[in-house]
C-alpha cells in the first residue's frame, strides 16, 4: 500500500516518537522523511522498542538539514506545515495525493520564519481545552495522517 503521503520530521528529538511515527508510516503507506540533526541514533534501543523492528520495511529518506529538505521539496508539491501557532485548522485544508506533512521538533516546533513564509499552508490541530498546550508529536502525526487519508478516501 502506498498512500502517496509524506511525513516529514524536522530535527526529531525523542526516539520513541520517531519509532511510533515510523510504525504509523509503515501501516499507512507513508514515506517518512527525517531532517537532521536527529536527537538520537537510529540504532537506539528505545527506538527499536517503538518500531525499529519494522524499520527495514519502511520508506525512509534522510535530509542533512532543513535547507537541504526544502531544496529537495518540488516547488509544486502540496505541503502542510503543522504547528500550534498556525491560524487555520487542519480540518480546513483539502489534502491532495503526495502531500508533504511537515512537523517540527518536540521542544520548539517549526521555525517561526518558515511558518511566516507559508501562512496559507500552515495548520494546527484544534485543542478543545485551553489547559492543554499541545499534543505529543506522534499523536499530532497520527491525527493529521488519518485526516488526510480520510479526505483522500483511503480509509
Amino acid at each position: 500500500m502506498d498512500s502517496g503521503l509524506h511525513v516529514v520530521l524536522v530535527e526529531p528529538e525523542i526516539p520513541q516518537n520517531t519509532g511510533s511515527i515510523g510504525r504509523l508510516c509503515l501501516g499507512t503507506g507513508c514515506t517518512l522523511h527525517l531532517v537532521e540533526p536527529l536527537g538520537f541514533e537510529i540504532t537506539d534501543a528505545q527506538l527499536k522498542r517503538a518500531g525499529l523492528d519494522y524499520w527495514e520495511h519502511l520508506k525512509v529518506v534522510r535530509h542533512k538539514s532543513l535547507e537541504a529538505f526544502l531544496e529537495f521539496l518540488p516547488p509544486t508539491a502540496p505541503r502542510a506545515f503543522l504547528s500550534k501557532k498556525a491560524g487555520h485548522t487542519l480540518f480546513s485544508h483539502r489534502f491532495e495525493p503526495g502531500t508533504f506533512l511537515i512537523f517540527g521538533k518536540e521542544t520548539m516546533g517549526l521555525p517561526d520564519e518558515l511558518l511566516a513564509h507559508n501562512p496559507l499552508h500552515s495548520f494546527r490541530i484544534p485543542i478543545l481545552d485551553a489547559r492543554v498546550r499541545s499534543f505529543n508529536l506522534s499523536q499530532a502525526v497520527a491525527v493529521t495522517v488519518y485526516e488526510a487519508l480520510r479526505q483522500l478516501d483511503q480509509v
